[in-house]
């Protein structure tokens, strides 16, 4: 209500006038649409719940500047401006004409401080094992090439291959153990070899094999198969797979990935929202950045201090978890930006710290200065040696007895 208070219109028509209907049917605002899906998000409304919202609640009349005789919209429209909003840059500019107005009317400024976490985002696809991820990914490819080029494909089919894979491939249980799961797996993995050295034949059509279903059934055998000594097609170990984030966890979606953080299992995303948190002000989502799972948080702190510039809203204060902050993270926020990052040291792993015998790293004290370390017993350490892993320079001190 502050923000109607302060500001007559949140989201104007003419910033997403490319958002109307193209199909000559009525158009409702795309300015009050974008406010109803704002307002739709932070209550966890349904699509149906929304529209009655519009209809019925004096609050959200008042928010969107509605009449309150105004009979609102059919709930099903609300899907098709979606639709149309994740299109180009819409998204983006709807956070930025938000936050520009924001500004303007005093409920945002540069300063105070800003909080930001993560949460996974579940692609909307189904979850596939390694074996139905190989059979679905070639039946997709089929599909593709049926539908594209049923001539060319017609004689590389084989009488089994219509039960194999006519319908969507959904395997519970191998009765016989691993050694079934892998027979099953090198059947796909032969049939599916057999489409692609046909696709990469020289008197195939080169357009077949750009066609997206083709380039995902050869990066999924890429990643699942490899050639034995004997040149015979195999099943990848699951230790002798590439990561997570190169690997296909659905045909459907090649940007979903598999990820384990803190116990908990998904395929999809990982979505970073930063917010005010100030008293006496309205809480606000300044920032969002979305990556695939396997990303890790730590890696977005620099780009969500660069884009915060880039808006003029860089906070003084900027509050994480241990997963965003490293030593040299605060020294870059600070120099850079003259951010002060704040968050808990991440924990001592060391092989001391875990076993309670012995001293952790917490133990000794460091004199960067003098680049000097400390013992627990008052003990100093000789001049440091310097090692160098992965382009990053690190100190090793050792303490006599």
């Amino acid at each position: 209500m502050l923000v109607r208070d302060r500001l007559d219109v949140l989201f104007g028509d003419e910033e997403f006038a490319d958002l109307y209907p193209a199909d000559g049917r009525p158009g409702f605002s795309p300015g009050q649409l974008a406010l109803v899906s704002v307002l739709q998000f932070a209550e966890d409304l349904s699509d149906r719940a929304a529209a009655q919202a519009v209809r019925t609640r004096i609050d959200w009349k008042y928010a969107l500047g509605l009449e309150l005789e105004d009979t609102g919209f059919g709930y099903s429209l609300l899907s098709d401006f979606r639709a149309r909003l994740v299109q180009g840059d819409a998204v983006d500019r709807m956070l930025r004409v938000m936050l520009t107005r924001l500004t303007e009317a005093g409920l945002l400024k540069a300063g105070g401080r800003r909080r930001t976490d993560a949460t996974y985002v579940l692609a909307a696809v189904r979850r596939l094992s390694r074996l139905e991820l190989a059979g679905e990914s070639l039946r997709a490819a089929l599909e593709e090439l049926a539908e594209i080029a049923p001539e060319w494909l017609q004689p590389l089919i084989e009488p089994e291959w219509d039960k194999r894979y006519g319908r969507k491939i959904e395997i519970r249980k191998v009765p016989g153990g691993p050694e079934a799961v892998i027979a099953r797996a090198e059947t796909f993995g032969r049939d599916g070899q057999k489409v692609l050295a046909a696709l990469w034949s020289p008197d195939a059509p080169g357009r077949l094999r750009t066609l997206p279903q083709v380039e995902v059934l050869r990066q999924v055998w890429v990643h699942h198969y490899y050639w034995d000594e004997e040149g015979q097609l195999r099943w990848r170990d699951g230790h002798a797979l590439p990561p997570a984030s190169l690997r296909f966890d659905s045909p459907y979606d090649t940007d979903a990935h598999y990820c384990t953080k803190n116990g908990t299992e998904w395929s999809g995303y990982r979505v970073h929202y930063t917010e005010t948190c100030e008293e006496q002000r309205p809480e606000i989502v300044v920032h969002v950045a979305t990556t695939i799972a396997p990303v890790q948080d730590g890696q977005l702190t620099e780009q969500i201090h660069d884009d915060l510039a880039q808006a003029a809203l860089v906070p003084a204060e900027h509050v994480v978890d241990a997963a965003y902050i490293t030593p040299a993270r605060v020294q870059r926020a600070q120099q850079v930006h003259g951010i002060t990052l704040l968050g808990p040291i991440v924990a001592d792993h060391s092989r001391q710290a875990k076993s309670g015998e012995g001293f952790g790293k917490s133990a000794f004290t460091i004199d960067w200065d003098l680049q000097q370390a400390t013992c627990p017993r008052g003990k100093t350490s000789s001049q440091p040696g310097t090692l160098r892993i992965q382009g990053h320079q690190y100190l090793q001190f050792e303490v006599s007895p």
